[in-house]
């Protein structure tokens, strides 16, 4: 899978996307066929899938995190289950953020063990059953829509509706990552996130197919220090404008953008122009908590550029509040439905 989006795949499509249409074809013929035939292993507790419809961002670990509130409220113990990308290990990993750093874990499982009990695994049956083994009773998968061979009870797919699907091609002429009829049969609801108009097209179609449709928006905690501040604002994720938005909306001057490739590890010398270039023009330093995450259990200047950052946190909130807690039971009951299912199996 393809972890940069270039910037071609989010514009109208032109003759990168059409030269490329051959390639996209073949793929989308493959990630379709995988999507409808793979055989998914079955886990003794309920499965929520968090997703999108394309690489990059679109707000699911955010939306993962409200989903495992919502769970905690209901005295649910949900365990996060991920599969770790930019990070080194390569076993099934209980997410320790005492011990673990991004370079190991990954930046996301990092901010998810924030939360609650998240596991890595790069083959997502084997992270389920050590999830089921450390005592959770909900398992809640950021991202592997398309690509998860592990039973699902409820799969959210999250869009951003600035973004939308790009120009619509599949990679790698375009960012979709399988052919969307596909998707859309797949996924139980669709997650609207942002008041933009580009993924109306999707919604309506997922209307007309009988989904359910939930509308959301990333708010960002209140902070009193970016407010009228000049600041230099970075950021790693797969669309930095997003959290530049953010932190206008927050009323912060940005007098100075630094964009980084998504799950970017810093180098020394990104770092040292980063602080150098704030104390220049005496700038406040803002990212992140992707970002900041990436940054901690180091020295030297990384462990200085990490005391002086300031932290835009974003929550995922739901026009309807009650929404996760919907999503939740209706996974329940999903899950009794597909267990049922497995026993009348066993029994023939």
């Amino acid at each position: 899978m393809v972890s940069e989006a270039p910037p071609f795949w989010w514009t109208k499509a032109d003759w990168r996307a059409w030269g490329l249409s051959p390639f996209s074809f073949i793929y989308g013929r493959i990630a379709g066929r995988r999507m409808a035939r793979a055989r998914r292993a079955s886990v003794p507790v309920p499965v929520i899938c968090v997703g999108n419809f394309t690489v990059g961002g679109a707000g699911k670990t955010p939306t993962a995190i409200a989903l495992a509130r919502a769970a905690k409220q209901k005295g649910l113990k949900p365990g996060f289950l991920s599969r770790g990308y930019g990070g080194s290990i390569d076993v099934t990993t209980v997410v320790d953020p005492d011990h673990h750093r991004a370079e190991a874990v990954g930046d996301e499982a990092l901010l998810l063990c924030r939360e609650t009990l998240t596991v890595i695994s790069r083959t997502r049956a084997d992270g389920a059953r050590k999830l089921v083994q450390e005592g959770a009773d909900l398992i809640i998968m950021d991202d592997g829509f398309q690509s998860a061979r592990l039973a699902l009870d409820f799969a959210l797919v999250v869009i951003d509706t600035v973004r939308g699907i790009g120009n619509g091609h599949l990679v790698p002429g375009g960012p979709v990552r399988a052919p969307i009829a596909e998707q859309m049969r797949q996924l139980s609801a669709i997650l609207k996130v942002g008041d933009g108009v580009a993924a109306d097209r999707l919604v309506r179609q997922a209307a007309r197919a009988g989904k359910q449709v939930y509308v959301a928006s990333l708010k960002p905690r209140e902070t009193n220090e970016i407010a009228g501040s000049a600041l230099l604002a970075f950021a790693g994720i797969a669309d930095p404008e997003k959290f530049y938005r953010t932190v206008q909306q927050l009323g912060g001057l940005i007098m100075v953008r630094r964009a980084f490739p998504d799950h970017h590890h810093f180098s020394e010398d990104e770092i040292s122009d980063l602080l150098d270039d704030a104390a220049k023009d005496d700038l406040m330093l803002v990212t992140t908590a992707k970002d900041a995450v990436r940054l901690t259990g180091h020295h030297g200047r990384t462990e200085e550029l990490a005391s002086k950052v300031r932290v835009v946190e974003v929550d995922m909130v739901f026009d309807d509040p009650q929404a996760p807690g919907k999503i939740i039971q209706t996974a329940i009951a999903n899950y009794r439905q597909r267990r049922l299912r497995d026993n009348g199996r066993e029994k023939g």
